[in-house]
């Protein structure tokens, strides 16, 4: 061997030591991500459902058109779902399913939620908030409890009675 393998040799060996013997770096913490759920909103059958979704943040709200009310009102439930307070509301007796889901992490723990509702009604009376994703689904809720009020009343919103239509 010559004196420049051997040289060669010994700082290779040296640069291996230094490495091995420094201290390794810490690992890095993840970052903290927070409250958040992924919702989805299905409604109509099989063939003609129309499917939307969005992610729901909570530290800061955010991601939802009404993420402050939806993450206090998870934050209440502890991130259940099935905990939500139901509202005192009259909902019609219409058959128009709705399907949702959340999954998510909260408080550190996984969450996932699936439900299938009679209506919008039935749903927002049962989640508030939560899977209140437009301002559509807002309205045709309203609608719905429109319907119901007028249903209990004895009337008919909807359609007219026998005597509107005399003359």
């Amino acid at each position: 061997m010559t004196k420049t393998t051997l040289a060669l040799r010994g700082a290779l060996l040296a640069a291996a030591v230094l490495t091995l013997s420094a201290p390794a770096p810490a690992l890095a913490r993840p970052a903290e991500v927070g409250n958040w759920l992924y919702l989805t909103l299905s409604k109509g059958d099989a063939l003609t459902r129309d499917v939307r979704g969005t992610l729901l943040m909570c530290d800061p709200p955010q991601g939802h058109p009404r993420a402050a009310r939806a993450c206090a009102e998870l934050a209440a439930a502890q991130g259940d779902v099935d905990r939500i307070p139901p509202e005192q509301t009259i909902c019609p007796m219409i058959y128009a399913p709705v399907s949702v889901s959340a999954r998510g992490e909260w408080d550190g723990r996984h969450v996932e939620y699936e439900h299938t509702f009679a209506n919008a009604c039935d749903l927002t009376a049962r989640t508030g908030a939560v899977f209140a994703l437009s301002e559509e689904q807002e309205q045709e809720q309203e609608q719905d409890q429109d319907g119901a009020r007028a249903q209990e009343q004895g009337t008919d919103m909807a359609m007219p009675g026998p005597q509107d239509l005399r003359h």
